[in-house]
């Protein structure tokens, strides 16, 4: 019998049952279990012998709605080499490239990472490399664990749900299904007060096919923590408000859209559940679900929602395509089985990157529909903090987290001081030049003349010169 929980740590509430209800509602239970069209289930090695199985295609499936056909164009051997060298350079140079030139890693990661470094890239760009190296032994001491019965019974039998169609997971008892259980159960045991959720269980089996178990969980855990925190909690708040802050954000993006779904009390946790929880992952082609995670990892959660905007301006966003659907039943029908011949890979992520929506868009409509919950629901059970938005916003804390502990001056030494995002107040000029002053303190003497303070301004040329040449002298004497 299974050790329950140290007296110390309180047992998860079960976050299962909220899912499923809003699963059961909008339609999507069927997809969350992986069942085949006659309701029977395809995981085990008999059953997929059993069937007409198509070519491997190469991304791992044997067929199902997100298999690829021979016809997907292919990128020419001398260019995905020439790519494959260019993120080889920036891995050897990882802090610099992010420090120094981010904008051109967010580009490069848009255009898609190399299919053979992608497991490696989304190590780095979640940070979850450093995770996994200042936690050595760390996975193994979790899976030594015994673990709580009641998480370990609901994972077993959430195994063969994930990616049936998938070589990696369709053997029952297979090597894939066996690494998504100690990753699954490592996580109950890293947060016992989270335990498990359902949504996980997809997200974890991503991360599995591009890269080993010990570094898909850590990678789970940036997810969970950094980029999604609250998600996966009990009671999913965290899912419900960022459903009503997508909800805003249609509205300003496309108001059609948004004015059917209204016309028809379609909610958004109806239909954007399982969309946010599983990253798209069950949603789009193959293609376009590692497109969209590439982006994912390096700009965080705004990704998540231009995906799903974009998805309803397509499906609803002209009144063509409305006249089809008369009512909630077909809407959701529509929303719940989107048709991989309606989702072109170039087009989707062509839109993903031209729609104005911004982190700091984001961050002010989560304090607007915070204040809202407060006032209509009470006080959230979710503390909902600053989520990081990707891979610089990462890197920046990480920063400021050394120079606290180190007793440096991060100001100095790295540039942005405060922290991102549109709830920064803004201060004043004396506050500002006080900031600078202190800087100026704190910086050494050699360094004054090179630093990015106005110092420069108080002198003329000429004093400039007679200091450089009066340093000159004194060094030759």
């Amino acid at each position: 019998m299974s050790a329950g929980p140290p007296p110390n740590l309180r047992s998860a509430p079960d976050t299962l049952s909220y899912l499923e209800s809003a699963s059961l509602m909008s339609g999507t239970l069927e997809s969350l279990s992986g069942l085949g069209e006659d309701g029977s289930s395809v995981g085990s090695d008999s059953e997929i012998n059993g069937l007409t199985v198509r070519r491997i295609d190469k991304y791992g499936f044997l067929g199902g709605s997100q298999y690829s056909d021979a016809t997907e164009k292919d990128i020419r051997v001398e260019v995905a080499r020439q790519r494959e060298m260019k993120w080889l350079e920036m891995f050897n140079n990882w802090d610099k490239w992010i420090k120094h030139r981010f904008q051109k890693v967010k580009l490069r990661c848009r255009k898609g990472i190399p299919s053979s470094l992608r497991g490696k890239a989304w190590q780095l760009l979640s940070n979850s490399q450093e995770l996994l190296q200042a936690n050595p032994g760390k996975f193994e001491e979790l899976e030594r664990e015994p673990g709580e019965a009641k998480w370990l019974d609901i994972i077993e039998k959430d195994l063969h749900r994930q990616f049936p169609f998938h070589e990696m997971f369709a053997a029952r008892g297979g090597h894939g299904q066996q690494d998504l259980y100690r990753i699954l159960k490592a996580y109950t045991i890293y947060r016992p007060d989270e335990g498990y959720c359902q949504a996980q269980a997809p997200v974890a089996a991503v991360l599995l096919m591009h890269m080993p178990a010990e570094q898909a969980f850590w990678c789970l855990v940036q997810i969970c923590e950094k980029f999604l925190p609250g998600y996966y909690s009990a009671g999913l708040e965290a899912i419900q408000l960022d459903g009503e802050i997508f909800f805003s954000l249609l509205r300003r993006t496309c108001p059609m859209a948004y004015r059917h779904l209204k016309k028809f009390k379609i909610d958004p946790i109806l239909y954007m559940t399982e969309w946010f929880m599983c990253i798209f992952s069950r949603t789009l082609p193959w293609s376009c679900v590692l497109r969209v995670w590439d982006m994912f990892f390096c700009e965080g959660v705004k990704i998540v929602f231009r995906v799903g905007l974009v998805l309803l301006k397509q499906m609803l966003g002209s009144v063509d395509k409305l006249r089809e659907l008369q009512g909630m039943y077909e809407t959701m029908e529509r929303l719940r089985s989107i048709s991989p011949d309606m989702i072109r890979e170039d087009v989707l992520v062509q839109e993903i990157v031209t729609l104005q929506v911004t982190e700091a868009l984001i961050e002010r409509e989560s304090s607007v529909q915070v204040r809202k919950w407060r006032e209509s629901r009470g006080e959230l059970t979710h503390q909902p903090g600053r989520r990081l938005h990707g891979t610089r916003a990462i890197f920046e804390n990480k920063r400021r987290a050394a120079a606290i502990s180190s007793g440096g001056s991060y100001s100095f030494l790295g540039g942005s001081a405060p922290p991102p995002g549109p709830l920064r107040k803004r201060r004043s000029g004396m506050e500002r030049r006080t900031e600078e002053d202190s800087v100026v303190l704190k910086a050494p003497p050699a360094l004054l003349l090179f630093t990015k303070t106005r110092l420069i301004s108080f002198f003329n040329w000429s004093t400039f010169i007679f200091i450089l040449l009066s340093l000159f002298y004194s060094n030759n004497d």
